[in-house]
């Protein structure tokens, strides 16, 4: 080990020395906690919110709830990947956060229930499991801070070097103690006020690449440690930090990442050091790769892909690929040579699923999102049929399918 890495995780572990920290039981690294049951997973996301729940009564949300779980549940699926956190808010009662403008229109209103809580006993009732999807560093989509209430932390931190305007939106510093201080906070709110089934975050992390200068020049510059190395090593350090506080918590309680389906782009442009992940215990249970490619897209075909993340997994980490349920019947034009694909074809959701249940790691499949199988508005000729091959997926237990396939 170089010794410039060495000042570094000593200077790391200084620098996130007075992060929040708080918990119930031992921690135990030694292997990750799952249970037996295959994930057929859905994500709901701050867009269902808009178009299902602004504007409307109480009562008029909580149906569309029940019948979003009563759609979800009739199809097979078990669990939800539910988005509590979209954008530096909640869709929950929260010390910390203010109520998500996805619920009333307005950052900060109150929109009259608490939505997660709501979710989540509605969604054990009929046996589906309850997954709290976080936007860690995402505060806006805007470059606007005039939503932004001043109940909202992002406010004081946008004064400091914690958050930053960029040309894409607004963030906060991955870098930033009071960041990760701010981050762990929250998982600890949610996990110790609602019965959720596991923590979430996708793969927003470093989405500007100036945002910590500021950090890295103040504390390694000099320590023979590259901005890469530094960037790494701090959401290393913070997913094991998060790690450890759910498991001192609860065990049972997931967490789960679902980074960029390209390898390489999770190191060149997110800084999410996957690989580490799946060799070393003590950062996640689950891994879902964001496999949004089809069988002939020529740049990242799908079966060398999945492949591939499978073949990264060393720990006791399980494999639940995201797929891309919103191309079906759409052009793809990432795809070069493959474009065509989603559209000439209504069955490959359902190849790929089959095709995942075979790999050693496997242990589920999520589909992104909830409209694209549910809305009329964004459906097409080829979703209803996919959904249609879908069926027997969903109604047949992992080992089933495994045996005939």
């Amino acid at each position: 080990m170089k010794k410039g890495f060495v000042v570094f995780l000593i200077s790391i572990t200084f620098l996130f020395g007075n992060a929040f920290v708080l918990s119930k039981k031992n921690y135990k690294e030694e292997k990750n906690i799952v249970d037996d049951s295959e994930i057929k997973g859905i994500y709901i996301s701050y867009l269902e919110y808009l178009t299902y729940f602004k504007d409307n009564s109480l009562n008029i949300n909580k149906a569309y709830i029940n019948k979003m779980l009563d759609n979800i549940k009739s199809l097979g699926f078990n669990t939800i990947f539910l988005q509590v956190s979209p954008f530096s808010d909640a869709i929950y009662k929260s010390n910390i956060f203010p109520y998500s403008y996805t619920l009333s229109g307005v950052e900060g209103n109150n929109p009259g229930m608490d939505y997660l809580d709501y979710f989540v006993k509605e969604s054990h009732e009929r046996k589906i499991k309850v997954h709290a999807w976080i936007n860690p560093y995402r505060i806006s989509s805007s470059t606007s801070i005039d939503s932004i209430s001043t109940s909202n932390p992002a406010y004081s931190m946008l004064k400091t070097n914690d958050a930053k305007i960029t040309t894409t939106g607004i963030y906060y510093n991955p870098a930033s103690p009071k960041v990760i201080d701010l981050l762990l906070k929250q998982i600890y709110e949610i996990i110790s006020n609602y019965k959720v089934d596991g923590i979430h975050f996708d793969d927003y992390f470093y989405e500007d690449l100036e945002i910590d200068i500021g950090n890295y020049e103040k504390n390694f510059i000099d320590k023979n440690i590259s901005i890469e190395e530094f960037r790494l090593n701090i959401i290393n350090t913070t997913i094991r930090s998060i790690y450890k506080l759910i498991k001192e918590y609860n065990k049972d309680i997931i967490f789960s990442i679902s980074p960029d389906g390209n390898i390489e782009n999770n190191y060149n442009m997110h800084f999410a050091d996957v690989k580490t992940w799946l060799m070393e215990e003590g950062y996640i249970d689950i891994i879902m790769p964001q496999v949004y490619y089809g069988f002939e897209n020529e740049l990242k075909p799908f079966e060398k892909t999945i492949l591939e993340w499978n073949s990264y997994i060393k720990n006791n980490v399980k494999l639940v690929p995201v797929l891309a349920f919103y191309k079906v019947g759409i052009e793809d034009n990432y795809a070069k040579s493959g474009k065509y694909e989603w559209i000439n074809n209504s069955n490959i959701i359902k190849r790929e699923i089959l095709y995942s249940k075979n790999l050693s790691n496997y242990y589920g499949f999520t589909l992104f999102r909830y409209d694209y199988l549910f809305n009329s508005n964004l459906m097409n000729e080829n979703s209803i049929k996919e959904i249609e091959n879908m069926k027997e997926v969903l109604s047949k237990n992992m080992s089933k399918i495994m045996k005939n396939s």
